[in-house]
Parts: C-alpha cells; structure tokens; sequence
C-alpha cells in the first residue's frame, strides 16, 4: 500500500519505520525542517517539508496515490482538517486521525474520519482490562459501526463447554467469528462444540461486551 504520513514526532516516525519493514510505500510530510532531514537519512521514504493542512504539500507528497492518509500530527485540528481534506478532496478510501484529547473523539467519528485513535483510551482501557477483566480482551472498536471484535478464552470452569454453538443464546447482534484451538483455527457451525482452552473471537454491538463475558466465562 502507499500510505502517506503528516506529522513526524515519535508515533510518525515510529509508524513510518514500521510500514516501510512491511515492505509498505511511505511517504511522510513534516513542518519542522530539522525533523524532515533526520529522518530522510534514516528512513526509505520520500520526506516533504511543509503544512499538511496545505492541499499542495499534500498533493507533493503524493496524496493522490495513496491508500491510507495517517494524520498524527501533535494538533487535533489539523488532524482532522489533514483527513478531511484527504477524504472530500482527494477521495482517499481510509483516513487515521491521531486523538490528542479525548474530547474530541466524538468530533472525530461524526466528521467522518474512518480511524480515530485515542491513545489515551486505549491506554486506559487495557489497564482496566488486565486488571478486572484479565480473560477478555477487547481487540478494536468500529465507532461509526457501533461495534467491537472481541476475544475471549474460556476457562475449564465456562459454562459453554462442550456445548454446541447453535445451543449458545448469545447476546442481541452478537456472533462468533472464529475459534482458535491450539495451532487450529476453526470457522464456528452450528454443530461446532466448544472447548476448555479455545480462544473464541466474536463480533458485537459495543456495550454487549460484559453479557457476552458473562455468556462464555461464567462471571462479570
């Protein structure tokens, strides 16, 4: 993929060093001169000085092309000036727009940006998942779509062991996508029966997450 990056701090240089191991094509638009020229001696990537909230900077960089805008500048606005200008200018199909404040996510998500991530967010909620809920793991939420992958690994003690998958009432809009049962994966059918140790992936409307806990582990 061609994915272009605006903003070169720590997480954008991080990023860009990551994508281009993965054998992806980057491109990285920067204002500060300094931080462009460290990191056009470092990383195989076409580095651009300038503004990205400038619709030329962006076109140099190659926008037109890309796959992915990524805006993790350390602004909010011009994060979210950078996507919308990626998404309603250029047509770019994805946009990811870095979430300074938590206060602005919800801006984030109804101005149409595709991706906003909060780090601060998930952060706090892996604290608060290691701590209170250590056998289940939310993966990712889809904002727009109102809905969350999640994993959960049933213990011995659940109380859907060795039932079978069409025996399961799970929560309203809920469905298990997969089972990972050692080094097997397994598409889940309604006459599949589950397993003390599998790891169950399963698709949800964010908020079901604590009944579909309670359903497969036995505990909230």
């Amino acid at each position: 993929m061609y994915i272009l990056i605006a903003g070169a701090g720590k997480i954008g240089y991080f990023l860009a060093k990551r994508l281009i191991a993965n054998k992806h094509t980057v491109s990285i638009v920067e204002k500060d001169m300094g931080v462009c020229e460290a990191i056009a001696k470092e990383l195989e990537a076409l580095v651009i000085n300038g503004d990205g909230c400038d619709p030329r900077i962006l076109e140099e960089a190659g926008i037109e092309r890309a796959d992915v805008v990524a805006a993790v500048t350390g602004d909010d606005e011009d994060n979210l000036i950078i996507c919308q200008l990626a998404k309603e200018r250029f047509n770019i199909g994805r946009t990811v727009g870095r979430v300074n404040n938590p206060d602005n996510e919800h801006t984030f998500s109804e101005l149409g940006i595709d991706v906003p991530v909060d780090s601060t967010k998930i952060i706090a909620k892996v604290i608060e998942e290691e701590a209170s809920f250590s056998d289940f793991v939310n993966l990712m939420s889809f904002k727009r779509g109102k809905l969350a992958i999640v994993r959960v690994d049933l213990p011995e003690d659940s109380p859907v062991i060795n039932k079978e998958v069409k025996d399961i009432q799970l929560p309203p809009d809920s469905v298990l996508v997969s089972i990972v049962r050692g080094e097997e994966v397994i598409v889940p059918k309604g006459d599949t029966v589950l397993k003390a140790g599998d790891d169950v992936i399963a698709l949800t409307l964010i908020g079901n997450e604590p009944q579909l806990l309670n359903l497969l582990v036995g505990k909230l």
